[in-house]
């Protein structure tokens, strides 16, 4: 049994073991792996490893793969109503021909998948805004992480946006709130982050510029710059020096999630990049939950310049 998929403009310059888990669901890396060194798996009639980069029109075969259904978790389909479509429409900072510019709110998924149902994706295919065309996520940003989130309208948008991101031409800041009083007040961290992808352990470098904003003996208002992209970089960072963010349920101290602390106290405040010579900068207003937290711990913020 063969399946021969053609890759379009939207993969280009993505990991083929990416594409394989975006196309076919949630399958282990190790079983990737495995039937790319078997050929099993072959990207333009070759036998690749798991790093290979794809372009568009790059042809994928798959001979006699049968993906046990464990394996294989399809993503849960979402009908958006009218009323959650519109509350997301009021969060876009920016609309042009090109790509929207929203202020996400937190517990809302960028795209669907096995454990996330309400997500971007879905909501903006059903808006007005996209009735010509269709939305393409161009970044990440964790469900629980609210702020600056771009969404492109056209498939040559979204390659550039990848092309800008893999250049690292797109700059983030983001706020964090964290446990404590962070012993310097700026510097960068360089760190070796472990993921797992199934049993295989990841390392990952990561760097983060960072600069306190006002602290006391309770808490940290930091700015973060993220130089790499890793996932749940920020968060994994301040957890290794003790002092995780408010609200984080997964990297957190044993007794950080009491009280008000609901939500992730992490904040994707403002991006730049330039495209034609025009520099974009966009910024996203503090929700109240983090406005409120602020306050609580005697915090001062002062709009960044």
């Amino acid at each position: 049994m063969k399946k021969s998929y053609i890759v379009d403009s939207t993969c280009n310059d993505m990991r083929i073991d990416r594409w394989i888990r975006n196309k076919l669901g949630k399958i282990p890396q190790s079983l990737i792996e495995k039937n790319l060194r078997n050929g099993n798996i072959k990207l333009n009639k070759k036998k690749v490893k798991s790093s290979q980069k794809i372009k568009n029109n790059d042809k994928i075969d798959l001979f006699n793969i049968d993906f046990k259904e464990k394996f294989i978790q399809k993503s849960i389909k979402f009908v958006p109503s009218k009323e959650i479509i519109k509350s997301n429409e009021n969060q876009i900072i920016e609309n042009n021909d090109d790509f929207i510019v929203l202020n996400k709110n937190s517990g809302i998924s960028v795209q669907g998948g096995t454990k996330s149902k309400k997500n971007l994706v879905d909501i903006f295919a059903k808006s007005e805004i996209f009735k010509d065309s269709k939305p393409y996520s161009v970044h990440r940003l964790d469900k629980d992480t609210s702020g600056v989130f771009i969404m492109a309208k056209k498939r040559e948008s979204a390659q550039l946006f990848t092309s800008l991101f893999r250049l690292r031409k797109v700059h983030k800041t983001y706020l964090a709130i964290c446990h404590g009083e962070l012993d310097k007040d700026f510097g960068e961290w360089n760190d070796s982050l472990i993921r797992y992808d199934g049993e295989k352990k990841i390392i990952e470098k990561a760097k983060t510029i960072f600069k306190v904003l006002d602290k006391n003996s309770e808490a940290s208002l930091v700015e973060l710059k993220p130089i790499t992209g890793r996932k749940h970089q920020l968060r994994k960072q301040l957890y290794a020096i003790g002092q995780p963010i408010f609200g984080d349920t997964k990297y957190k101290l044993s007794n950080s999630t009491k009280g008000i602390n609901k939500n992730l106290m992490l904040h994707s405040y403002q991006i730049r990049f330039m495209i034609k010579d025009i520099k974009h900068t966009y910024t996203a207003l503090l929700p109240d939950y983090f406005k409120k937290l602020l306050k609580v711990k005697r915090l001062n913020f002062l709009d960044l310049k």
